[in-house]
């Protein structure tokens, strides 16, 4: 089981200290994100920046939560990947339908809602949430020294094995 990074008792940090933080998680999420977009897609678009580090934030962050200390990474993902496919659907309506950004279309897609959400992709984000989780785990590690650090391989033996 990944372990979570919050601490019991871990000193209460100040409202600042505690935005700080957030927005350190964001912008690095973010970065990777339109790193990984831009290898995956051969472009990617400024505004993913943002959205991108939203959804690294809100995925890692499953683990932080009591009732999912000791959550299966298997439920982690699957709740990480339904959170981003919200995400990508409420954006993608904003961004590529009222705003006519084009920035992605998966109309022609098997499953697909409105273009913005698809079925394979969804499987894609599945796959993806371990590695989110274990980005977000080890920048808290690297910055703040939170948690305990695990291997990324290992992250993906528990899910493939259901342990």
């Amino acid at each position: 089981m990944i372990k979570s990074n919050l601490k019991k008792g871990r000193k209460r940090l100040s409202a600042r200290a505690e935005l700080a933080r957030i927005l350190i998680l964001w912008f690095f999420m973010g970065m990777i994100y339109l790193t990984l977009e831009g290898i995956w897609r051969g472009w990617t678009n400024i505004i993913m920046l943002p959205i991108g580090g939203f959804c690294g934030i809100a995925v890692g962050s499953v683990n932080q939560f009591p009732k999912f200390y000791k959550a299966k990474i298997a439920l982690q993902s699957l709740i990480g990947a339904v959170l981003v496919l919200a995400v990508e659907f409420v954006s993608g309506c904003v961004l590529n339908i009222w705003l006519g950004l084009g920035i992605w279309d998966y109309t022609g897609k098997f499953g697909n809602i409105c273009g913005q959400i698809c079925i394979q992709y969804a499987i894609l984000w599945f796959l993806l949430m371990p590695f989110a989780i274990w980005v977000e785990d080890y920048l808290r590690w690297i910055f703040w020294r939170e948690g305990t650090p695990y291997s990324l391989l290992s992250i993906y033996k528990e899910l493939f094995t259901l342990k």
